[in-house]
């Protein structure tokens, strides 16, 4: 068995770059975390798992992560849902379990609600619904506040290396998609994986 890679063009002429293995399905898509790619240490041991058990997997970045093209700055909850879609609709096919890392287990449910009929099941790590609303925007000070509203960017400070840029459209679209405190529309079987004392995701 092999990975095969690829681009997948989008209208704006922006690139998604992604990893397939042919296999046994369900497919397992791999949805990333936020600032994340497909080559973390997560989506590369189940790209493993799926070559040692001859199993359908896909992995990819969205827009302005990892090997994709694009400028993160400009990425929305929206854009990224769409991303997601689009890989699922033009390189899979067939029953899919859907496998989604902090903000991925926030855009697994919101792929879930409109592709519902697909879902075989879901495995969310730690899922970050509504980090937008619910985790940033209680962490910033009146400083934070008034360079996003004077730059229409709050550089965020990250555990991870340099600060991101976080937008203001990111929080205004990220409210849009609140999913909490549910019902989340999602029928499938759902497996939760969560850290008793996650720093980042409590």
């Amino acid at each position: 068995m092999r990975e095969d890679t690829g681009f997948l063009d989008r209208p704006d002429g922006e690139r998604l770059a992604w990893r397939k293995i042919e296999g046994a399905g369900p497919t397992v898509v791999w949805l990333g975390g936020f600032k994340s790619d497909m080559a973390g240490s997560k989506a590369q041991t189940l790209a493993d798992w799926a070559m040692a058990n001859g199993r359908a997997y896909v992995r990819f970045d969205y827009l302005g992560h990892g090997e994709s093209s694009g400028d993160f700055v400009k990425g929305t909850i929206s854009r990224w849902r769409e991303d997601a879609l689009a890989v699922i609709d033009q390189l899979t096919a067939g029953p899919l379990v859907l496998v989604g890392s902090s903000m991925g287990g926030w855009l697994a449910c919101l792929v879930a609600a409109v592709r519902a009929e697909r879902i075989a099941g879901m495995v969310l790590v730690a899922p970050a619904a509504d980090f937008t609303e619910k985790l940033m925007v209680p962490e910033m000070t009146a400083a934070d506040r008034l360079a996003m509203d004077r730059d229409g960017v709050w550089m965020r400070p990250s555990d991870y290396g340099d600060p991101y840029p976080i937008a203001r459209e990111l929080i205004e679209d990220g409210a849009r998609w609140s999913i909490l405190p549910g019902p989340v529309p999602v029928e499938a079987p759902v497996r939760i994986l969560q850290g008793g004392v996650d720093p980042d995701v409590p």
